[in-house]
């Protein structure tokens, strides 16, 4: 049964949104902000000859650069500014959160509230600020020896002037970005850095659309597998959107108390399980492991990128050619050891983040029991059951919504610019940001309601 807010919020109508001065200035900041964004992609660093660095990206498509160029919107393949985009702060945050639970101290600072979250945002900052650094250092020392097909070389002038130039401004670029995410969290609407990572993504879907509809034009690809493709990616949108969305709700009830005259508790709440609770860590991890041998070997030469992206043994021999082939996007034993780490990282990563224990241990403190459940070891054994099973299926759900994309790409000769990775990360924001609208243009209901039966507090 649909509660009072939802459906308040079904008769939300152009007329509510109209007179939401502030949803709208936020809007209107986000969007500015995500333009700003997109015009810095664009910017080149100092000494790259953009024509060598596109051929060179051209043959990494297939490795993991290919893969964090899809997250950058292309601002990697043209070598700009953003090229790292945000990614060092993800990764920064990521293994902050992995040493909050193994790190006593961090564990402590953790808990502290708001003081204790300012200090872990500065030290994820820091470790931002080191992880470009060295992410910089590497790629303008790859950039000095990288050439193009023709034998251009990719960096006009190499030297110590370059490598210092392109570490300072790779890592004032991301910085910025950080920054940038910041505000739009704070006087946009959405989460400012995810909403960076969907502008990026999004922002390869017209050429995809464009492609594929010439090659339907020229009849490389027939209509019916075009309108195939319509179909099952509006299928696996509903898929995505709907486990994302699924929780599993374990009831938790408090005992009734008496102080005084006074009753208090009773009432009955519950603990939300979601489905899908480690979210895109998972595909992300699983594929940057698995892509890394393929780039390598690239970068050295020693792979060759065949047709739909799989490279072949034609460029020479040993370990990392022969690693780079067996690991090619689509091939038998990338599409096994890809949904193996996939299912390895969703129960590593959700075991991270949930505590079964000390959910126990905070619903015992508090009073809190499960019906028909023990408080304490009972309670945590019972939620540590529920999330296993739940994961397993989200882990399973990870690997269907992953392996299909990889398998139309490289079996069908598809154009799909979006793989299942970045297909939930757009899915997941879109949500997160059309809830945070619906939630404004609620208040601003409310307030309206409040204003017009002149209701005032007591002085």
């Amino acid at each position: 049964m649909a509660s009072a807010a939802d459906q308040l919020a079904a008769n939300i109508n152009l007329g509510v949104f109209s007179k939401a001065t502030e949803l709208k200035r936020r809007i209107w900041f986000a969007l500015g902000a995500l333009i700003v964004y997109r015009l810095g992609t664009f910017i080149t660093l100092p000494g790259i000859d953009p024509v060598a660095m596109q051929d060179v990206m051209r043959a990494q498509a297939g490795g993991v650069l290919g893969l964090f160029d899809v997250f950058a919107g292309g601002a990697l393949s043209r070598m700009s500014i953003f090229a790292l985009n945000i990614m060092p702060y993800i990764s920064a945050a990521i293994i902050i959160q992995l040493l909050a639970s193994v790190s006593p101290a961090l564990e402590s600072l953790k808990k502290e509230g708001v003081t204790g979250r300012i200090k872990m945002n500065q030290y994820t900052r820091y470790l931002t600020v080191a992880i470009t650094a060295l992410q910089a250092i590497g790629i303008a020392t790859g950039l000095e020896g990288s050439t193009a097909s023709s034998g251009l070389p990719v960096v006009m002038t190499p030297g110590p002037f370059f490598i210092a130039t392109t570490v300072i401004t790779l890592v004032g670029g991301t910085m910025f970005l950080v920054w940038l995410g910041e505000q739009i969290s704070e006087r946009g609407i959405g989460q400012g850095i995810s909403l960076l990572i969907f502008a990026g993504i999004v922002a390869g879907l017209p050429s995809a659309i464009a492609s594929t509809l010439e090659l339907g034009r020229t009849g490389a690809l027939s209509p019916i597998l075009i309108a195939l493709g319509v179909v099952g990616a509006v299928v696996l949108v509903a898929v995505v959107v709907f486990v994302e969305q699924a929780q599993r709700r374990i009831l938790v009830q408090y005992p009734k108390r008496q102080q005084g005259n006074k009753v208090f508790g009773g009432e009955a709440s519950h603990i939300p399980l979601k489905l899908n609770t480690s979210g895109v860590i998972p595909p992300i991890f699983a594929s940057s492991l698995l892509l890394l041998p393929l780039t390598i070997a690239g970068f050295q030469g020693n792979a060759v990128v065949g047709a739909n992206g799989v490279p072949t043994t034609a460029g020479g021999e040993g370990f990392l050619n022969t690693m780079g082939a067996l690991l090619g996007r689509g091939q038998p034993l990338y599409l096994f050891l890809y949904a193996v780490l996939i299912i390895f990282f969703a129960f590593f990563y959700t075991a991270v983040v949930f505590n079964p224990s000390d959910t126990a241990e905070n619903l015992r403190k508090y009073g809190g029991f499960i019906p028909g459940i023990r408080p304490g070891k009972n309670t945590a054994d019972y939620l540590d059951f529920v999330l296993t099973r739940l994961t397993l299926i989200g882990g399973i759900y990870l690997v269907v919504v992953c392996l299909l994309p990889e398998y139309l790409v490289s079996r069908m000769s598809t154009p799909f610019a979006i793989g299942g990775t970045s297909l939930m990360i757009v899915v997941n924001v879109t949500l997160n940001t059309m809830q945070q609208v619906q939630a404004h243009l609620l208040a601003h209901q409310y307030e309206g309601l409040l204003k017009k039966s002149r209701l005032r507090g007591k002085r």
